[in-house]
């Protein structure tokens, strides 16, 4: 997943067709999450899902505009589905993907039952922190040309990416799903929803590690790297 971004004067045909299946795929994923919400919700005027769509909606324009113009690659890269990846990734990539939607399917629940809401405060709050977690994860699309959905390393060519976020911490597309998690729960209204949160981000936190040691092992230069960059997800703690 760590490699340098791929020089580039024009946008491949391949590189097209990769960012279009990216944007149909995340459509699907938006598509899904809706419908998780507002079925369990019992409702369509349920405000925080709407409210959620919507900073979701925006979350992703401002990353498109942002990343496309300046490494199109990686929206491409991020399209694609790798044989190689790392067995105990794919059993990650599943945990995540779980919990994740154990997430909308908690504040669903939370919203028809009425278990913990929460004011408007912590709506806004939850908006602020989903908007922030977009800085380090599209950071980290424009740095690497490579930033692939899944861990693997290439056979040849697997470069280190370096600049950028990288200079701060190794993983810092995680840094922002650590964001990420809880500002979902607050954004969507539901103090119960950061159960499943939480649970999501000891998934990433493991995944961070496993990765870690699988590219310290693999990848050739990672090493040295990780002793100049030591901090995995947050500056000076981990």
């Amino acid at each position: 997943m760590m490699t340098a971004p791929l020089p580039s004067t024009k946008v491949s045909r391949e590189v097209v067709r990769g960012v279009v299946v990216r944007f149909v795929q995340l459509g699907v994923q938006l598509v899904i999450i809706t419908v998780i919400l507002f079925a369990t919700a019992g409702s369509l005027r349920w405000v925080n899902g709407w409210l959620y769509l919507g900073v979701a909606l925006a979350a992703l324009v401002l990353m498109g505009a942002w990343v496309l113009p300046r490494n199109p690659e990686v929206v491409a890269e991020r399209a694609k589905l790798h044989k190689d990846t790392k067995g105990f990734d794919k059993v990650m990539v599943l945990m995540m993907t779980l919990t994740t939607f154990a997430v909308f399917l908690v504040a669903g629940l939370d919203a028809r039952q009425g278990w913990s809401p929460l004011g408007w405060g912590w709506w806004v709050l939850g908006g602020v922190l989903y908007l922030l977690s977009m800085v380090p994860t599209a950071a980290a699309m424009v740095a690497n040309a490579r930033l692939a959905t899944t861990v693997r390393v290439e056979s040849s060519g697997h470069a280190l990416a370096t600049g950028g976020p990288y200079r701060w911490v190794r993983h810092p597309f995680y840094a922002g799903l650590l964001l990420q998690y809880p500002a979902l729960a607050l954004l969507l209204g539901s103090a119960w929803a950061l159960v499943p949160a939480a649970a999501a981000i000891g998934v990433l936190v493991v995944r961070t590690w496993l990765e870690d040691r699988t590219l310290r092992r693999d990848l050739p230069g990672y090493e040295a790297y990780a002793l100049r960059t030591r901090f995995r997800l947050i500056p000076h703690v981990w």
